[in-house]
């Protein structure tokens, strides 16, 4: 193949992450609201596998449409944790809630971090080891398999959206001790109440909603902005 050739398909192996970004995060709302907020993370860890899978073995199997592939099942894992901070969110305390809504930015950046490193000629960057480094994306996806189905629902959800009181009180206690949470479960209740007899917007309500525009326009210039800054190369 000539190098224009080798180019175009590396550059068609990056650019794909961001089509399966777009394919997951479409579905992610689906999946939360259809099978909960656990079981949709749960979900997003069968395309990372999947990917990992294909990644790593396509140096034995001599295919680079498996490295196409892999990437692509790869952003669709990244956009279906789009409702990750979220969860996070509606998990946490009121007074630990901010702190604990910014610790996906942290992991993502040190997951960055680690990539890069492993990415290093003196670790797994040497042609030998690179299917390696392309499936260690396995791991983290392997250790949130094993341990998050020990971890209750969010409080939130099974409030509002599955209208089991019990089960929030008992995840309540689970993620935040015995403690007295009387006014958390209360605010929960009465947001229960606000949305009651409400159905959830589309994509095209959202857009026709004049109370929210301005924020959209601005989550929207911010997302924009953040795709020329090369992050998707990573």
């Amino acid at each position: 193949p000539t190098e224009k050739l080798i180019t175009l398909m590396w550059s068609f192996v990056v650019s794909i992450y961001s089509i399966g970004g777009l394919l997951g995060s479409l579905s992610a709302g689906y999946l939360s609201v259809r099978f909960g907020r656990k079981k949709a993370m749960l979900f997003a860890n069968i395309p990372a596998l999947l990917s990992a899978t294909l990644m790593g073995l396509s140096r034995l199997c001599g295919s680079f449409e498996m490295i196409i592939i892999g990437r692509l099942f790869a952003g669709v894992c990244g956009g279906k944790l789009a409702f990750l901070p979220m969860v996070l969110n509606k998990c946490a305390p009121r007074k630990l809630r901010g702190l604990i809504a910014i610790t996906a930015s942290t992991a993502i950046a040190m997951g960055k971090f680690v990539g890069f490193a492993l990415g290093l000629r003196e670790v797994l960057g040497v042609d030998a080891l690179w299917p390696i480094l392309m499936a260690a994306n396995a791991l983290p996806a392997l250790v949130q398999l094993l341990t998050l189905p020990f971890f209750p629902d969010s409080p939130r959800y099974l409030l509002i959206d599955k209208k089991d009181k019990e089960g929030c009180i008992k995840a309540v206690k689970q993620l935040w001790g015995d403690g007295d949470h009387a006014a958390e479960i209360d605010d929960m209740m009465a947001e229960q109440e606000a949305i009651r007899g409400e159905k959830a917007k589309s994509v095209c309500d959202l857009f026709r909603d004049k109370a929210v525009r301005w924020q959209l326009i601005t989550l929207f210039l911010v997302s924009s902005c953040m795709q020329l800054i090369g992050v998707n190369v990573v």
